[in-house]
């Protein structure tokens, strides 16, 4: 699925993910990604929404909010401020987000 890009404010774009079914948390943690007690491997899910937010004056208040969709039918939300400042623990399933991004610009 071709990733979609179209929130004007963090808040809005979780609002809206959640309206069209997005209702999961997920979370980064050792090269994964984690929702309630599933891990779920870079290439156990795809990324259908993605909303990169900067911060008019701080660097520290980037954000960028997931559509996550795994493949055995989870459907949530990731959002993660700065993915090059990450935890290397979590490397492959911040490059996938990080590709996924950059193919918006």
């Amino acid at each position: 699925m071709k990733p979609v890009y179209h929130y004007a404010t963090v808040l809005k774009a979780i609002e809206e993910l959640r309206e069209k079914g997005f209702t999961e948390d997920f979370n980064l943690h050792e090269n994964c990604l984690v929702c309630n007690t599933d891990k779920f491997e870079a290439e156990e899910f795809e990324i259908s929404h993605i909303y990169y937010y900067e911060g008019d004056s701080n660097p520290g208040d980037e954000a960028t909010v997931y559509g996550i969709e795994s493949k055995s039918g989870i459907k949530g939300i990731l959002v993660t401020g700065d993915e090059q400042d990450t935890d290397p623990m979590s490397k492959s399933i911040i490059d996938k987000l990080l590709v996924s991004r950059n193919k918006r610009d």
